[in-house]
């Protein structure tokens, strides 16, 4: 029992130091080589602290292996571009003016689901308001709004506006949601000549058709990509 105990004092040593020699970096958003030593590191530090007969080195070796390599890499990264892009890749533009790449997001294996959900995390409710949404190589989104949108609030200047609310999707992916489109309180009638303004003839051409925040109808076909 004392020795298990001296075993794991040890590893717990050797693993956190090798975790802050690695950088503030590793402690915070991972890029997939860092993830990857991360895992690696916590599977050697377990083995040697489960299991007596594994000897304590067998673990410590392959870790500091492991803690020279990322260094190694980091510097080859700090160096060299085609580095930092072949062991991290590219940030990824999700969005562009208030359209979404439809192209890049099944690339991404991203679901519209998911950008949705991403961009009410960070209280974006409406595309039209995104001039880019960037898909960072750490898995993070960044929103770049539109110039023209001002941060100073309603309150400040006091005015006195209506509540918005929830943004309904009607149709995703050629899909029509016809319970979301009773609770729109609209119908198909309605919707087909929203969809006749932007040039739409059916349903299956549509990437994404929603009722904003604001109660503006917005709509995507599916071969509408930024240019």
């Amino acid at each position: 029992m004392f020795i298990m105990l001296i075993r794991t004092i040890i590893l717990y040593l050797v693993v956190v130091s090798s975790m802050r020699l690695m950088g503030k970096k590793q402690i915070g958003q991972l890029q997939p080589f860092e993830l990857a030593v991360a895992i690696m590191i916590s599977e050697l530090a377990a083995l040697p602290m489960q299991d007596n007969r594994v000897p304590l080195m067998d673990g410590i070796i392959p870790i500091i292996t492991l803690l020279i390599l990322q260094i190694t890499v980091s510097i080859l990264e700090l160096k060299s571009e085609k580095m930092r892009i072949w062991f991290n890749g590219k940030p990824s533009i999700l969005i562009k003016d208030g359209k979404i790449d439809i192209n890049e997001l099944y690339y991404q294996q991203l679901n519209i689901n998911d950008l949705m959900e991403e961009l009410r995390l960070k209280d974006i409710y409406n595309l039209d308001d995104i001039e880019y949404a960037i898909l960072e190589t750490s898995g993070q989104l960044s929103i770049i709004p539109k110039t023209e949108l001002s941060n100073v609030t309603k309150e400040d200047l006091k005015i006195k506006v209506s509540q918005e609310t929830l943004p309904i999707t009607l149709i995703l992916d050629g899909k029509l949601n016809t319970n979301n489109l009773k609770i729109a309180n609209k119908n198909k009638k309605w919707l087909k000549s929203q969809l006749k303004l932007h040039k739409i003839k059916s349903y299956e051409e549509v990437f994404i058709a929603i009722i904003d925040s604001k109660g503006k109808f917005y709509c995507q076909a599916k071969n509408d990509q930024p240019n």
